[in-house]
């Protein structure tokens, strides 16, 4: 495993074909969600790409138009060449031979995937055509049965893969102990790129719809799914009987009639907003007096991100990427699955205003430091160099 790509040597630090800092042309392929931090990891990357002089191509194999569109409108006018495939779900014969073609078309230095249907199709199609492949790991979910088949898939076929990028330490070390060749494992948090300015105040909370609410909003942000922890959360709300604090709720996910029971059983249901899914989620921070993250599981959230760029404070679990993220001094951080803890942390920022005003500072300036987009798009394109390889596809369109 290494920390990232090593920089281009005297060895290897011309590919076969053209010289180091000539333009690559990089195929990268997700099969996206409505919303979701991996989505804007992929816009984030692409434009980062674009902008810094590559032929970057997007396919989106979506069989719903609206997340296609959701993906692709922050790239519009960018240079990114978008390919949106609507394919019905599970065509996966029709999504392999569409890719052959679109790989044929393109010529591609190297395939980027992201997530667990294209590292499994897509990737098939770099092994096919011997185009260098890399996959980023964004972790796993384990939300229902059909995903933890899916995702059983993607760990059986990512160790073929050119490179293996995770975005965090632990999901680094889980992928090696499944049997990922250590060499091939490279940990590249993400990094912040900001596509869209954020709101202010008082028009966020009016696109959240919480415009007319009083009193301290916490905000929560993610997929209504058991990994994600809205539970933890709205069992940390009801422990706050002693402050005027509200939750909104944003986002969509199998568990949404599950929580909403929990919370009229635990009596928080009048404090609770539902804000369901909302585009562009990431110009709303600035609505939340106070962020909570209650996962179980996470690989380095780019909520964390909006977070900080926002400059809200950050109550979060110290689960994967978060402690690297978030080191002492710019956030609370808490044991996962803990509601008394994440209670006690949330009073805290209430409690002592300057304190939390003065994490999440640091927290702001630890974002345009550390985790500035150059950096970050200068490990991939190492990367990229490094494993890419000139050559004529070994296939045809038909």
């Amino acid at each position: 495993m290494t920390w990232s790509p090593p920089a281009a040597t005297p060895e290897h630090g011309t590919t076969a074909g053209h010289e180091t800092d000539a333009p690559l042309t990089i195929l990268h392929v997700v099969a996206p969600g409505k919303f979701g931090g991996l989505e804007r990891v992929v816009q984030s990357l692409c434009f980062g790409l674009r902008r810094n002089g590559h032929r970057v191509h997007l396919a989106v194999v979506a069989p719903e138009p609206e997340a296609a569109t959701q993906l692709l409108a922050p790239l519009a006018n960018t240079g990114v060449c978008a390919h949106p495939l609507a394919l019905p779900p599970r065509a996966y014969l029709q999504e392999h031979r569409a890719l052959i073609r679109l790989a044929v078309e393109v010529q591609p230095d190297v395939i980027h995937t992201h997530g667990y249907r294209p590292d499994v199709l897509a990737g098939w199609v770099a092994r096919r055509t011997g185009i260098p492949a890399l996959t980023t790991m964004h972790g796993f979910t384990h939300a229902t049965w059909k995903l933890r088949l899916y995702e059983r898939l993607q760990r059986g076929v990512v160790g073929s893969f050119d490179a293996v990028v995770a975005v965090s330490r632990p999901l680094a070390e889980q992928l090696i102990g499944e049997g990922v060749p250590p060499a091939r494992v490279h940990v590249i948090p993400n990094g912040w790129l900001q596509l869209q300015a954020p709101l202010g105040r008082a028009g966020a909370r009016r696109a959240l719809g919480v415009g007319g609410r009083t009193g301290k909003l916490i905000g929560w942000i993610g997929r209504l799914s058991r990994e994600k922890g809205a539970d933890v959360m709205l069992e940390a709300l009801a422990r706050l009987t002693d402050l005027p604090v509200q939750l909104a709720l944003v986002g969509e996910g199998a568990e949404r009639q599950a929580l909403e029971r929990q919370a009229a059983r635990l009596g928080v249901a009048p404090r609770v907003h539902w804000c369901g899914g909302v585009p562009e989620a990431g110009r709303l921070f600035t609505a939340f007096d106070v962020f909570a993250l209650s996962s179980r599981t996470e690989g380095t959230p780019i909520a964390l991100f909006e977070a900080m760029a926002a400059h809200t404070p950050i109550v979060a679990a110290a689960v994967g990427g978060v402690p690297d993220v978030l080191p002492r001094g710019t956030a609370l951080l808490v044991p996962p699955g803990d509601p008394q803890a994440m209670a006690d942390a949330v009073r805290d920022v209430f409690r002592a205003p300057r304190h939390a005003t003065s994490r999440a500072t640091a927290a702001r300036t630890r974002l345009l430091t550390r985790f500035e987009p150059g950096r970050w798009i200068e490990a991939y394109e190492r990367l990229y160099r490094q494993i890419c390889r000139r050559g004529p596809l070994a296939l045809t369109s038909r």
